[in-house]
């Protein structure tokens, strides 16, 4: 269990040094998870060296619970996303981050609350938090997250994307230091995270609730989308109302806007095939679509004419109707040069993608 020391009475309870200064933010998540598990103590997993002792864990700890319903599974919740002692920012209406994470995980046959449960997504939610703490990029309602690969690495599963929702037995609380949200994380396949690009998070995953309780997950199961009645009820609902995915951060971003020949836009291989899902479900509705990167941004809009204009760190390039259509069939997952038309308004220069498994380790190579 490396990283991990579970605590001899499994009570969750912060480390004895930390808490002279009193628990508040700790006890707010121990009474939610009283309240929804009553007379349960939980098994608690203590990070061995914390961020507020000093060590390089973002997470104080984890606790799981166990229940039944509506199927036998885990439940894990974190503490550290939030302020668990004393109050350290500046902001008095949210709690550190304003959230901490949940996660059930469907319990294998036989499985019972004696049972251990899995270390691994132990490990999942602590590097989830190293992303949070590192980028100070915040997890909310409907955000999503391609793992680029399996979400538990020793395991064949088709689960490779996480979705972020609020978990639905745990509401918003108030506590000492400010508003506090339980954000469940949910396992999903190729199929299911398509259809939330080019729809919603929310929409999709309520449609998806009724063969997914709970949005229990389980690494097993195969890609929801396969069903064809569940397939074309999501379809209607994009073909209806567009995509609600406003923007996509990128790691490899670039662009160059001289007013001297074309612009170029430089991207990496791995984002191509969302970017070809989201234009057509963005900007035929009217929408822009915002390509964020970590000094940079450039926003594709629908307009009149083809042109591309620079305002400080953010390019603006918008696009006719023929030729948004031209750029989906012309452009491809592979290093190269893409000319807009004649090339005179817009260049796009596809570069390699490394990609980066939950743990930081490099995956595999786009393009």
């Amino acid at each position: 269990m490396k990283g991990w020391q579970v605590q001899d009475d499994h009570r969750a309870a912060p480390p004895e040094s930390a808490q002279s200064d009193g628990t508040p933010g700790w006890d707010a998540i121990n009474q939610a998870m009283t309240a929804l598990y009553p007379g349960q103590e939980p098994r608690h997993f203590g990070t061995l060296r914390p961020l507020t002792l000093g060590g390089d864990d973002p997470l104080d700890g984890i606790s799981v619970y166990w229940t039944e319903t509506p199927r036998p599974h885990w439940h894990f919740v974190t503490f550290g996303f939030s302020e668990l002692y004393d109050k350290q920012s500046d902001d008095p209406d949210h709690s550190g981050f304003g959230f901490e994470l949940t996660f059930r995980l469907a319990a294998p046959l036989g499985a019972s609350a004696d049972s251990p449960p899995p270390m691994w997504p132990l490990n999942l939610l602590q590097n989830l938090a190293r992303y949070v703490f590192e980028s100070g990029n915040v997890f909310e309602q409907g955000h999503y997250l391609n793992a680029n690969g399996p979400i538990a690495l020793e395991h064949d599963t088709r689960l490779r994307h996480l979705a972020f929702m609020r978990d639905p037995q745990l509401a918003p609380r108030q506590t000492p230091h400010g508003r506090l949200e339980l954000l469940q994380a949910i396992g999903l396949a190729d199929g299911e995270m398509d259809a939330i690009l080019t729809w919603s998070a929310e929409a999709v995953l309520h449609a998806l609730a009724p063969a997914m309780p709970l949005w229990i997950t389980d690494l097993d199961r195969g890609d929801l989308m396969d069903d064809p009645a569940l397939a074309g009820q999501i379809q209607h609902g994009s073909q209806r109302e567009g995509s609600s995915t406003a923007a996509l951060f990128v790691d490899d971003l670039d662009w160059q806007v001289t007013g001297q020949g074309p612009a170029r836009l430089v991207i990496g291989a791995g984002q191509v095939a969302r970017l070809q899902r989201l234009l057509p479900a963005r900007l035929p509705y009217g929408r822009s679509l915002e390509l964020a990167g970590r000094q940079r941004s450039w926003v594709f809009e629908p307009g009149r004419v083809d042109r591309v204009q620079c305002d400080g760190a953010t390019a603006v390039c918008t696009l006719v109707t023929a030729s948004l259509a031209q750029l989906l069939q012309q452009l491809r997952p592979q290093r190269g040069t893409y000319p807009l038309g004649d090339g005179d308004a817009l260049v796009i220069e596809v570069r390699p993608t490394t990609l980066r498994d939950t743990r930081g380790e490099p995956a595999a190579i786009v393009g």
